[in-house]
């Protein structure tokens, strides 16, 4: 696959943009997830476009987990400004640096017999990153493999980037442990210290930025309150990411430090100490970033399913239609239907697992399709073997999924 823009694309009419892909995809059985081509490649241009201009151009990180397409996933971090990717379990990781030479696990792992085989073969030791942020973590890998009988194990630390607020308390995803600069130099002091290790990389993931919204749809107030924290919290990770950067550089030279993600380019990006961004769910611009104040993706990526039943005349029901989202359970992280236009989900029943019933649907008879946009982007692959990449008005490859590759990592 080959990312190229379009001069024809235009996402901003969605008459056009919908009768484009209900053509291309006339002959598909639902149901069945789509990738606009074009809308890719615009995504990703518009990722590496919001970065600040620097004298020591950052690149962005693949993130896996809102993929979960490896040809996808190949085609965009073989473009330039882009570099690597950042993948969410170790056995996934494995399987890429297969064809990516530089894949970092985002999250710790206690997989024995991934670090059994990462730490016996070289080539995956060579482009393989392991995500720690406690001494244990070296203890469980050196109890599967001791470092006289491995090759050494690249690391990366783990920087809290959530803000302890005042008032508001903590602000943020619950992941390191590792918050003051101490705690972050103390371990790496242990890193550097220890056989068998070679520290090459800080990260941290302020996800109070890059992925709150901050134009909530309808709660101006709330959204005003969010921009509010959003901008003293990119104040103080950028602080004290750099004092802990510094810190470890005393150490030892980093190969890269990685922050933030989609919903966060413009400040993370700006921060002196960090070398690259992730992003992953802004390539698929599914419909959770239609709220955000500083950028609009185009929904590149949307699914179809069919209409089954007519319970009265206003009304369609679907097959399916439960593709939910991750985190606080929520109407925002339900799938949205976007074409036909005015259809809305029945607050009692909402999307579930084998059947989703509309109301505005009076124009919908039994057999038409309707399109939905997923709320983050990794629920998407999930429920799909393959998603048919459409060009222009017809479909140009079926491209499989995690799924259809036979591989579900969580």
């Amino acid at each position: 696959m080959k990312l190229t823009k379009s001069v024809d694309f235009d996402w901003l009419q969605p008459s056009e943009y919908w009768q484009r892909l209900q053509t291309a995809t006339a002959d598909l059985e639902t149901p069945f997830g789509v990738i606009s081509a074009e809308a890719l490649a615009f995504n990703a241009q518009n990722l590496l476009d919001r970065m600040p201009n620097h004298s020591t151009p950052k690149t962005i990180r693949v993130a896996t987990k809102s993929i979960r397409v490896r040809e996808i996933i190949q085609a965009v971090e073989a473009l330039p400004g882009y570099r690597g990717a950042l993948a969410f379990t170790l056995p996934e990781a494995l399987w890429l640096a297969e064809w990516i030479p530089d894949v970092v696990v985002a999250y710790p792992s206690v997989d024995r017999s991934a670090y059994e085989r990462l730490g016996r073969d070289d080539k995956l030791a060579s482009r393989v990153t392991v995500m720690i942020d406690d001494g244990a973590q070296l203890d469980l890998i050196d109890s599967v493999i001791p470092p006289a009988k491995r090759n050494e194990i690249r690391v990366c630390l783990e920087l809290d980037a959530a803000w302890d607020a005042p008032l508001l308390g903590h602000m943020g995803a619950w992941r390191s442990p590792l918050h003051s600069v101490d705690q972050v130099r103390t371990l790496a002091e242990t890193v550097v210290e220890r056989k068998g290790f070679e520290l090459v990389g800080l990260m941290g993931y302020e996800g109070q930025i890059a992925g709150t919204v901050d134009e909530p749809e309808g709660k101006p107030i709330y959204g005003a309150l969010v921009r509010w924290m959003q901008s003293r919290s990119a104040n103080e990770i950028a602080e004290r990411r750099a004092k802990a950067v510094a810190s470890v550089r005393e150490l030892t030279a980093l190969e890269f430090v990685n922050g933030g993600g989609t919903g966060s380019i413009e400040s993370t990006g700006a921060e002196e100490a960090v070398t690259e961004v992730a992003a992953g769910s802004g390539l698929f611009g599914p419909h959770l970033f239609d709220h955000y104040s500083k950028f609009s993706p185009a929904p590149a990526a949307s699914f179809a399913l069919s209409v089954v039943r007519k319970p009265r005349p206003d009304m369609a029901t679907i097959l399916g239609g439960g593709w939910v989202a991750s985190g606080p359970p929520g109407i925002d992280r339900l799938p949205k239907p976007v074409w036909p236009v005015g259809l809305k989900m029945v607050p009692r029943e909402m999307a579930g697992e084998v059947q989703t019933p509309l109301t505005g649907a009076s124009t919908l008879k039994i057999g038409d399709r309707v399109w939905f946009r997923h709320t983050k982007s990794g629920e998407l692959a999930e429920h799909l073997n393959e998603i048919a990449i459409v060009e222009g008005e017809r479909v140009v490859q079926m491209m499989p999924t995690y799924r259809g590759e036979g591989k579900a990592w969580l």
